[in-house]
């Protein structure tokens, strides 16, 4: 339901985007007297962008997602992540060419959706099999399909007319996609909300900021179109209209980066997301052909887009029965870790077990372990002054679920790292020994306490232990809420469990 109120607002985004970018470099914009060149108005329009992104972040509130680096002399800053600043310049590359597509004369905006969609809807299972995420059959027809969508659009000759700067820039496009899906499925897409979203500012962060520096460079070394959009267009009245398709932009922009950081396959995220563009494309050309008087798409063209809604219904379907049966999504784990795996964090795994199960439905398709990065002993059991405190809690036992004293400590294995969502450790020494055993997890390896260590008990009073139950007891509270979406909310306590 989620992916299909993103999908709506990602088509009403798009409708205004596209008829003011074609509106603009057509000429029959009230903005613009004449048609805009296309690089003229790109500067603007990646201004536009720009000038709302950080406004969005700290409306709401997501700016505080990003990661903290320390920089000498300034203290610690909010900026983006090596793998996420590669993501926003693959990104920039995805927004600069999908405006200057729709500017390109003799090319419906439909024409240009086919090419662009189709060829992120055969990308799609391509990219999700090369990361070995399991790809239907169907899938595979869906690009077969998409590939025929294409072939007929690329047809209608009497229709437009192709240049090689509309292949070039399309091609562009696509290695842009390419790129961001391969960065996004690899460091994103895990359901954990702290991981997408980091993920979400600082790629959005990065790349309005890389598209002006591109932009700007380009222009400086000479490009005229480029230079006079920095220049002498920001003085004239068109330059709102280009300005208003960047901050048009940076509204489906949003809508269409949450569709793609759902965490089931890109084969279910991409028919969403590009049905949405071509429908409001097909409205936006019918709009602007009654409004304006611009050619309508031509036969070919519209049969193009019956095929690539043949390919969207193929490449969702496995993914949309999965979720009417409720089915096919692989569970989430969460991991925690500490030193030795017989106090801290098996007593943060069994109070995790204690409120997911009161959290029912929602939480059923979570699974909780722990481990320990230097075990004195595996397979030692959990320490009597742990299971006293978790006690005191009221966690005794909960129902179908491992009683605490079944508890064996193991040690954190590579495997283990790889298979779990997300993993939370007591110290930031365990989390620098997660991340130097499975680098891969570096992403979505946190501290369970965001603000210092949680303090070993072992050796203290039986008073330490139930004071460090509590207080991982409020961290976990917390962190599970966080995982399963919602906000941290009262203080639900395990005691009903036992």
């Amino acid at each position: 339901m989620r992916t299909a109120w993103l999908a709506l607002g990602y088509f009403l985004a798009y409708i205004p985007y596209a008829m003011l970018v074609k509106a603009m470099s057509s000429g029959v914009s009230p903005l613009a007297g004449s048609p805009v060149d296309a690089l003229v108005l790109l500067p603007a329009t990646a201004l536009g962008q720009l000038a709302v992104m950080p406004l969005f972040l700290a409306v709401s509130g997501w700016w505080r997602y990003g990661r903290l680096h320390e920089i000498p002399g300034v203290g610690r800053v909010r900026a983006p992540g090596r793998e996420t600043l590669l993501a926003g310049f693959f990104t920039s590359l995805v927004i600069a060419t999908t405006t200057l597509n729709f500017t390109f004369t003799g090319v419906s905006i439909l024409l240009v959706l086919l090419l662009m969609r189709g060829g992120v809807l055969i990308i799609s299972p391509l990219v999700d099999s090369a990361r070995r995420r399991k790809v239907s059959g169907s899938a595979w027809a869906a690009l077969a399909f998409s590939l025929l969508a294409v072939s007929v659009a690329l047809g209608d000759v009497d229709s437009y007319h192709l240049t090689l700067a509309t292949v070039l820039s399309v091609l562009a496009y696509l290695v842009g996609y390419v790129g961001r899906f391969e960065i996004m499925s690899r460091v994103a897409k895990t359901g954990v909300k702290e991981i997408d979203r980091r993920y979400f500012v600082e790629e959005h962060a990065a790349a309005p900021v890389f598209l002006v520096g591109i932009l700007a460079a380009v222009a400086l070394v000479g490009q005229p179109e480029l230079r006079s959009g920095f220049t002498t267009f920001l003085g004239t009245s068109a330059a709102w209209g280009a300005f208003g398709i960047g901050v048009a932009y940076e509204v489906l922009f949003v809508f269409g980066t949450l569709i793609y950081l759902d965490r089931r396959v890109y084969t279910w995220c991409v028919p969403a997301n590009r049905c949405a563009s071509l429908l409001s494309g097909l409205v936006a050309s019918y709009a602007l052909a009654g409004l304006a008087g611009l050619p309508v798409p031509g036969d070919a063209q519209l049969l193009a887009l019956v095929f690539i809604g043949i390919a969207i219904g193929s490449l969702s379907y496995p993914a949309t029965a999965f979720w009417w049966r409720e089915r096919g999504i692989r569970a989430r784990r969460v991991l925690f870790v500490c030193g030795g795996n017989t106090a801290r964090s098996p007593m943060a795994e069994v109070i995790a077990r204690a409120h997911a199960a009161q959290a029912g439905a929602s939480a059923g398709r979570v699974r909780f372990g722990s481990a320990g990065v230097s075990p004195a002993r595996s397979g030692a059991p959990l320490a009597p002054a742990a299971r006293t405190a978790l006690a005191d809690l009221g966690i005794r036992r909960v129902p179908g679920l491992v009683h605490p004293r079944r508890h064996r400590a193991r040690a954190l294995t590579p495997q283990l790292c790889q298979d779990s969502s997300v993993i939370y450790c007591m110290t930031r020494a365990h989390r620098d020994a997660v991340v130097a055993l499975a680098p891969d997890a570096e992403n979505r390896t946190f501290c369970l306490d965001p603000h210092g260590d949680v303090p070993n008990p072992e050796g203290q009073s039986p008073e330490g232990y139930r004071q460090c139950a509590h207080h991982i007891e409020e961290l976990v509270r917390i962190r599970l809420h966080e995982f399963l979406g919602g906000d941290a909310g009262p203080d639900v306590r395990p005691a009903g469990v036992g």
